[in-house]
């Protein structure tokens, strides 16, 4: 896409989406063009299905209620959870841990209002204590229609997580096969979401900054400036971007991309994806230096399945079919 026309489509968004979710433009532009940047705009003439049929009718807001309640959620599991992150070495402090899984309830959460929201379907969530691989199989436990009992779903339900401007929906190792239907949702949360609950509920102004003013670490007025200054919560607009099914059948090496003058960047991949894959695009692409993935460069050694937003599944249609199946 010519960088003409993706302003243009910038341009369009930035009134329609500051009215809707009342954001700042710069994280309109971020949704924006990492929806172009995954393959879910590839034109001016797919703007207006996009954002009217894609984007606005698959958002729901989380507010202060929602955010509490996944913020406790996570904590009741923390201690038991690996502080590495998944396919990798790196080790996360708690306080690191609890706002990344606080990141991932809330995606799940926002799933279960996006259920209330198009089919009057009350969803609980699998956040009981305990450990995190007894619920790996469905982050969904028990569903109920209108004017039904609850129970648990037909089929497995995997909820992965991304920020706000992720295109990719990662799914390491042997999960892909845990569960029958994989949804993304991509959350507005940003980096300081705890800190922000933590000034709603005045965890700073009445506990830390008042025991700093105590300890003459701080004056009342530095106190008092220093609070305003901290994030303050907001609603948090959460993105379902559709979803992959596991028993579909996905072709190997089944990417797309751009050749530079030296590197080659992966834009589409639509399934499994093994670590010798990118030696083949080299060879088949003739390319003399890098194959990374856009955005992200390099996923970790571990074989997993990989999918760009523009690959998912995602009209109303197609979701009917997934209620159908709960």
């Amino acid at each position: 896409m010519k960088a003409k026309e993706r302003e243009s489509i910038l341009n369009k968004s930035i009134p329609v989406l500051r009215d809707a979710l009342a954001i700042s433009d710069d994280e309109i532009r971020i949704i924006v063009e990492k929806s172009i940047e995954g393959g879910e705009i590839n034109s001016t003439d797919d703007f207006a299905g996009w954002i009217d049929g894609r984007f606005l009718s698959n958002c729901v807001l989380i507010d202060e209620t929602g955010y509490a309640q996944m913020c406790v959620d996570a904590l009741k599991i923390l201690a038991t959870t690996a502080a590495t992150d998944f396919g990798s070495s790196r080790q996360r402090d708690m306080g690191q841990l609890w706002a990344d899984m606080t990141r991932g309830y809330l995606g799940e959460y926002a799933f279960s209002l996006f259920l209330e929201k198009h089919w009057q379907i009350k969803a609980k969530l699998g956040h009981e204590i305990g450990k995190l691989a007894d619920y790996l199989p469905s982050d969904i436990q028990e569903i109920a229609f209108p004017k039904q009992e609850s129970r648990p779903p037909k089929i497995n339900i995997g909820i992965k997580t991304a920020k706000w401007n992720g295109i990719w929906m990662d799914i390491p190792g042997d999960q892909f096969n845990h569960s029958d239907v994989h949804i993304l949702v991509k959350v507005n949360a940003g980096r300081d979401h705890l800190f922000a609950f933590f000034k709603s509920i005045s965890v700073f102004r009445d506990k830390i900054l008042k025991h700093g003013e105590s300890i003459g670490s701080i004056s009342r007025e530095e106190s008092a400036s220093l609070f305003e200054r901290l994030p303050s919560l907001k609603p948090i607009p959460a993105y379902i971007a559709g979803f992959v099914l596991k028993d579909k059948e996905y072709p190997l090496l089944s990417y797309s991309g751009v050749k530079g003058r030296t590197n080659y960047k992966i834009s589409g991949w639509n399934g499994y994806y093994a670590q010798s894959d990118l030696d083949e695009i080299k060879a088949k692409e003739n390319v003399k230096g890098k194959v990374e993935f856009a955005g992200i460069g390099q996923f970790t050694a571990a074989n997993r399945y990989i999918f760009n937003t523009g690959s998912l599944s995602w009209k109303k249609d197609e979701w009917e079919m997934i209620i159908g199946r709960l």
